[in-house]
């Protein structure tokens, strides 16, 4: 008998164009005393992050991710209790494969939800922080607000760390150099032209090919593991990006680059990505492309804007928007033959 609950209650955000659906209620209990333990009891034993085992809970993700109630660029996140009383709440990220161990444009989304919401009280003027436990860690999320409405969203990261650097693959489309760094989780980065490519919406099927190639060569490189929790090792996102012209000099804002981000198996982040922004952050310091109080400006495929900014001691900060979309009452007829339903 199945185990899939018949009905399911959401909140849908949107953060530079990335969808986030919440769900805070009605969830099935997740054993765990925090969160990076209830995403392994997600994940189940024997499973990974992009193949969970079954369980009530991931009954729950397939129901609100594939058609006909989701997409196969679903994102969202289920609410639970945060590790400790220092943060508001915890959250467990999925997508259309499993589980995440970080999510920038969701770190985004919910504390506009949370203040939103009313679950963390916050001024008609002002900023307020919306501390949130993810799988990675701890984070934050600094809510703009003006005139009683929310403006924007700060997001400050775990620390983000280079790797390794210059690491050669070879690709369909020919040898390229990666470059690697974690940010809450791993991501590899390569300039889109070495692999004769731009990051357009024409070259977007070429560009999730060569992203699920890179992820997979670099599957059992040493650079890809966390040496401080093993659960954050992997490749989870592969960035394609392009530089753009400089902002003004004299401005001192720094960097412009365009990306497209390809995680998990082959799903194409509409938005600048939140965390992979913190890589670039890292990546573009190294180089000596970023001073501090420069100002990464950050595009999407989609032309949505992130910024970002590097602080002392890895930590990353990435501004941008979160909107509601919608509320939702999803429903399970208990004699649909579709049932969780399926992906294309």
């Amino acid at each position: 008998m199945s185990t899939t609950p018949h009905s399911v209650r959401t909140t849908d955000y949107h953060a530079a164009g990335e969808p986030f659906r919440i769900v805070d209620q009605d969830l099935p209990p997740v054993p765990g005393d925090t969160v990076a333990e209830r995403r392994a009891t997600v994940i189940g034993a024997g499973g990974t992050a992009t193949d969970p085992r079954p369980g009530p809970l991931d009954d729950v993700r397939r129901l609100l991710v594939r058609e006909p109630r989701g997409h196969a660029g679903m994102y969202g996140g289920f609410v639970v209790p945060a590790d400790d009383d220092g943060a508001h709440f915890g959250v467990l990220f999925w997508h259309k494969d499993g589980y995440s161990t970080a999510c920038g444009h969701g770190t985004m989304a919910l504390g506009a939800w949370a203040v939103d919401s009313g679950r963390v009280p916050a001024p008609d003027d002002g900023d307020v922080a919306v501390r949130i436990d993810v799988p990675s860690g701890r984070v934050t999320a600094t809510v703009h607000r003006a005139a009683g409405r929310t403006t924007g969203v700060t997001f400050r990261n775990v620390p983000t760390f280079v790797t390794a650097r210059k690491v050669h693959v070879t690709t369909s489309f020919g040898a390229v150099e990666v470059d690697l760094a974690h940010s809450g989780a791993c991501y590899a980065s390569v300039a889109a032209r070495d692999l004769g490519l731009d990051t357009t919406k024409a070259a977007l099927p070429a560009l999730v090919r060569a992203g699920q190639e890179i992820r997979a060569a670099l599957a059992d490189h040493p650079a890809t593991r966390h040496a401080g929790d093993p659960r954050l090792s992997g490749v989870y996102g592969v960035i394609l990006y392009e530089d753009l012209p400089d902002a003004d000099a004299a401005t001192g804002e720094g960097p412009r680059q365009r990306n497209v981000t390809v995680f998990a198996d082959g799903q194409i982040d509409r938005s600048p990505c939140g965390s992979g922004t913190s890589a670039r952050l890292a990546l573009l310091a190294a180089d000596g492309r970023l001073a501090p109080g420069d100002t990464l400006t950050h595009e999407s495929v989609a032309g949505t804007v992130f910024t970002g900014r590097l602080l002392p001691g890895g930590i990353t900060e990435v501004t941008g928007t979160a909107y509601r979309t919608g509320t939702h009452h999803f429903i399970l007829a208990p004699h649909d033959n579709l049932g969780t339903g399926f992906l294309l």
